[in-house]
């Protein structure tokens, strides 16, 4: 597994710690650096076709991918090319993770302007993202596809939130000591997504090894920045009307934004897989299970 330091990474070790597999390896990026083709090709060369590299390494930060396109691309494109053409050589399988952002530009509308499809994207809907980190995440999908189409998965995700590093709920419940009010967007709308129930899938896949292909590894359903953050604040015993509503013209970033990402689940079903459980049954049971006490 690359990415062992991360939010996503040390879930992914947690889960990992109680499953059957036999022999588990976690890298960090001191550990692997994926950018490294000798040190991919050799971290991957012994798997065999028994192995499975689960891929939670990746640039993350979206508005810094702007301003250092070149290096997001590296490490989000570049380097999946590198593990997905040792995984071919060796016969194992890839498990990668990507975005919601690979959607979002701009329709035939003119202007800039955006057109949000009429229902959730298919797995196969027509990729075109509006920001550097999106294309960064595009390129490493496709080197995946290319070079591993028979055992290559590649799983979008969206608003991912949990116990580790930096993440928008837990943003907002440290929020809630030092602000009375706190004002969120509301015209952004996505499938919040806890990175535990992400870890899971990822390790069923690696056991159960469906079709390989694309799917949509998010919670069912859909809300607001400003409804996730309401939800929080309810489940933390605290008062959702702290929250106030803003638009996203309020608080400019320096990479666009797609308004509505919403992700389709139909491939999971023809593998074999539930679909992944509503984002608001899901963030319960993240504050249940402590997702968010410190420590």
């Amino acid at each position: 597994m690359t990415g062992a330091a991360g939010m996503l990474g040390r879930e992914l070790a947690e889960v990992l710690a109680g499953d059957r597999s036999p022999v588990v390896v976690l890298a960090d990026r001191k550990a692997l650096d994926v950018t490294d083709e000798r040190a991919v090709r050799r971290a991957v060369s012994g798997l065999g076709s028994r192995g499975v590299v689960l891929n939670a390494a990746g640039w993350t930060n979206v508005d810094a991918a702007e301003a250092q396109k070149e290096q997001a691309t590296t490490v989000n494109g570049a380097a999946v090319g590198l593990l997905a053409s040792a995984c071919r050589n060796a016969g194992a399988a890839l498990i990668h993770v990507s975005t919601d952002y690979v959607f979002g530009a701009p329709g035939p509308g003119g202007s800039g302007s955006i057109a949000p499809p009429v229902s959730a994207y298919a797995e196969d809907a027509p990729t075109a993202p509006i920001n550097a980190y999106g294309r960064s995440k595009l390129e490493g999908e496709s080197a995946v596809l290319q070079y591993c189409p028979d055992n290559g998965y590649v799983l979008r995700t969206a608003w991912l939130y949990g116990r580790y590093g930096r993440n928008f709920v837990s943003t907002m419940l440290g929020l809630a000591a030092t602000h009375e009010t706190v004002d969120v967007v509301d015209d952004q709308i996505g499938q919040p997504t806890w990175a535990r129930e992400l870890a899971r899938r990822m390790v069923d896949i690696g056991h159960r090894r469906p079709s390989p292909g694309i799917y949509h590894a998010v919670a069912a359903g859909e809300t607001s920045w400003y409804g996730l953050a309401r939800a929080a604040y309810s489940d933390a015993g605290l008062d959702p009307d702290r929250i106030r509503p803003a638009t996203t013209a309020a608080f400019p970033r320096p990479a666009p934004r797609p308004p509505r990402s919403v992700l389709g689940q139909d491939r999971w079903a023809a593998a074999g897989f539930a679909s992944l459980d509503h984002w608001r049954d899901m963030l319960g049971r993240a504050f249940r299970a402590g997702a968010f006490e410190p420590g």
